[in-house]
């Protein structure tokens, strides 16, 4: 069963998404306003999905939201009234999984909740094949500098530098980027 922590951003609604909720077989492990600190509430409580209940989304709201996605992601779905194209497309770049406008019905939650955890899934495997690739963009440009050293130091051309790499490496078991990391280190300490 989803852990689901409640926030409640308006009091003209309270209650309408925790009753739907619980109508739909689902558990509020925790309910607050958002006067809190959401992403201390999120590691204290450390739910499955968060729903927020709105009117409209303020910048506080959303600045929240950034908070919890960027150091304790989770799929996030928010229920409002705010029709607005550039409010919810300011949501979503917050880091809002879901962004629901006008009624709770108890029978829509378990394939909102569904498409927000697929959706949430979805952006965390592209948010790791974009760092997976930037890791290794910066590997190959270490290597390239390190590289480029060793011809210098040694006084040889391109290929036979990167292949006195890869036998340092080979010969120690370590990857590339290893040694050309102790190329860097020592070119920085001979000066």
């Amino acid at each position: 069963m989803l852990r689901i922590l409640l926030i409640n951003d308006t009091a003209k609604k309270v209650g309408r998404l925790k009753a739907a909720l619980s109508e739909a077989g689902f558990e509020v492990i925790d309910e607050s306003g958002l006067t809190i600190d959401l992403p201390a509430r999120v590691e204290t409580v450390r739910p499955d999905v968060i729903l927020i209940d709105t009117e409209s989304p303020s910048r506080d709201v959303l600045e929240q939201v950034v908070l919890v996605s960027r150091d304790q992601p989770r799929p996030i779905v928010m229920f409002t009234d705010e029709h607005d194209p550039g409010v919810m497309r300011q949501a979503i770049k917050s880091g809002v999984s879901a962004y629901i406008v006008e009624g709770i019905h108890a029978q829509r939650l378990q394939p909102i909740l569904d498409v927000a955890m697929a959706r949430f899934e979805s952006d965390q495997a592209l948010r790791a094949q974009l760092h997976a690739r930037d890791q290794q963009l910066a590997e190959r440009k270490r290597i390239e500098l390190a590289k480029g050293l060793l011809m210098t130091m040694k006084s040889c051309n391109e290929e036979e530098a990167y292949t006195l790499m890869r036998r340092q490496a080979m010969s120690r078991q370590q990857k590339l980027i290893q040694v050309a990391e102790q190329i860097i280190a020592m070119s920085e300490l001979l000066g």
